[in-house]
């Protein structure tokens, strides 16, 4: 395999990543940039290399940083008038046009995505950008008249929603351009300064996002991109100036967060792993193809990857077949290969954690039908996609049901019934998606509405892709819901203001 290695070609991204053993990207510090703090070294799960440098600022810059946004930044963001900061982000998108070739790159060296999978995420990005218009329909308020009361009348209301303040978004791994542009996007567009804190494993897009918004208009001291430990973040959330916290990651983490940040308003996408139940009148050959590409895009490190697959009798045996025949074609190599269909795993320790997970199973009656095993050639965080089967009345005893495995590992189950795939899905802690495969209106239409996650995928597995469908979970999956329009809710306040006429002589004018 060929050395992972950063080729940077567009003026834009060139022009403040500093040359030297490998490139050196500086985090954005609310309108400078900079490289003070510990030396981060940034490798790629390609070949665990590194592949270029940023720092870590300290906690204390990391404060002053924020003192910054505050009292500047989220002034000159919310002066900024709504018209403009739709054209910022309509600038900011051409220019992430003219870096496509570099944000393919890095996402493909720095995350370990395919180019297929990395043209994906850019476009997406470039597209979440100009639909910033289309979430300025939830910003506007409303006008309540009094005269539904005896005791308001001759009052009436207008009823505002005004930025918070400074919003903190701390990234995942696994979609560090796009989760940057959404949670930036929504929390400007109604008025609040952001400082956004990048995944450690992935930092780079997020790094050249911040050169593409702040060349696009974006007022400097209302953003800051601050590398950190995820410990260290912890006081920077605990401060008061932080309004609002746009979370995506583990539940673990996110309970962390929440402790640590104590009193504020949340959006937060957490654990997930998704089910997909197939009914008996299911396709079977196009219910393979999707749940297929479900459990292997991104190497399934993704929230919405499938991880159970239910079949009711009927398809059973055909399924299983079928998915474990397209599971051996995947090809697992270097994700710059444009023959590879899944790169590496972010780091060994999960691809260890596929293996104990596929130990635990076989260990409680399951029986492997492929992988479980890692494709040591490569390297050690390379896996092939796994397929256990597993009787439904031990599934509730497996670790990989129990915990989010975040990995292309899924498990196919036989059930009975309809009711009782329903209870083996409700039966986790997590509620992110779920998806149904089938043609029988009455069975669909009695999952989706007892199904306890937040979307439901009817006949195609759970994307959230860029966000015109509101996503989140319930249970241990999240707080409130992202997509176009719909977080403007959890970073905006409601403010009312009522006006009494009572005793003005309103009615003389009548």
């Amino acid at each position: 395999m060929r050395k992972a290695e950063l080729s940077l070609s567009s003026e834009a991204v060139k022009g403040f990543v500093r040359q030297g053993e490998v490139p050196a990207f500086p985090y954005f510090a609310a309108g400078q940039w900079s490289l003070e703090g510990d030396r981060l070294e940034v490798r790629s799960p390609i070949d665990l290399g590194a592949v270029a440098v940023t720092a870590r600022p300290s906690v204390q810059t990391a404060l002053s940083i924020l003192e910054r946004v505050y009292s500047i930044g989220r002034r000159k963001i919310r002066e900024t008038p709504g018209e403009e900061r739709v054209e910022i982000f309509e600038r900011t998108a051409d220019a992430l046009e003219r870096m496509k070739e570099d944000l393919v790159n890095i996402l493909m060296i720095n995350a370990g995505k395919t180019r297929k999978a990395a043209e994906g995420e850019v476009a997406a990005s470039i597209e979440r950008l100009r639909l910033a218009k289309l979430d300025v329909r939830r910003i506007y308020g409303d006008f309540v008249p009094g005269d539904w009361s005896a005791d308001t009348l001759e009052t009436e209301a207008i009823v505002k929603k005004e930025p918070l303040g400074v919003v903190a978004a701390i990234l995942p791994f696994n979609y560090p351009l796009f989760d940057a542009v959404n949670k930036i996007v929504y929390s400007a567009i109604a008025g609040n300064a952001v400082i956004v804190k990048p995944a450690e494993a992935d930092p780079l897009p997020a790094l050249a996002l911040a050169k593409a918004l702040v060349d696009s208009g974006f007022p400097p001291e209302a953003l800051a991109v601050v590398p950190m430990r995820g410990r260290d973040m912890g006081e920077v959330l605990a401060d008061r100036r932080v309004a609002a916290v746009s979370f995506t990651g583990s539940t673990e983490t996110g309970l962390q967060v929440i402790k640590e940040a104590g009193v504020k308003q949340y959006v937060m996408e957490l654990g997930g792993g998704d089910p997909a139940i197939v009914l008996s009148d299911a396709d079977v050959k196009q219910t393979t193809s999707k749940i297929v590409t479900g459990i292997t895009s991104y190497s399934g490190q993704r929230c919405d990857s499938i991880k159970y697959i239910l079949a009711e009798p009927e398809v059973y045996d055909e399924l299983k077949e079928e998915v474990t025949e397209q599971l051996s074609k995947v090809r697992v190599g270097d994700p710059r290969d444009e023959g590879t269909d899944m790169g590496p795993l972010i780091d060994v320790r999960t691809a260890d954690e596929v293996i104990e997970a596929t130990k635990d199973a076989v260990s409680k009656g399951g029986k492997v039908l492929h992988g479980g095993e890692k494709v040591e050639e490569l390297g050690p965080n390379y896996i092939k996609p796994t397929l256990i089967e597993v009787e439904a009345s031990r599934l509730p005893d497996l670790y990989m049901y129990n915990k989010e495995v975040f990995a292309s590992l899924a498990a196919i189950v036989k059930v009975n019934s309809l009711d009782e795939a329903i209870a083996l899905a409700n039966g986790r802690r997590y509620g992110l998606d779920a998806a149904i495969f089938g043609s029988d209106v009455s069975k669909i239409r009695k999952a989706a509405r007892l199904l306890e996650v937040g979307a439901v995928y009817i006949n195609d597995y759970p994307k959230h892709g860029i966000g015109y469908y509101p996503f989140g979970g319930m249970k241990d999956s999240g707080i409130g819901r992202e997509g176009i329009g719909y977080t403007i809710d959890f970073v905006t306040a409601y403010k009312s203001i009522i006006y009494n006429y009572k005793g003005k002589g309103v009615w003389d004018y009548l």
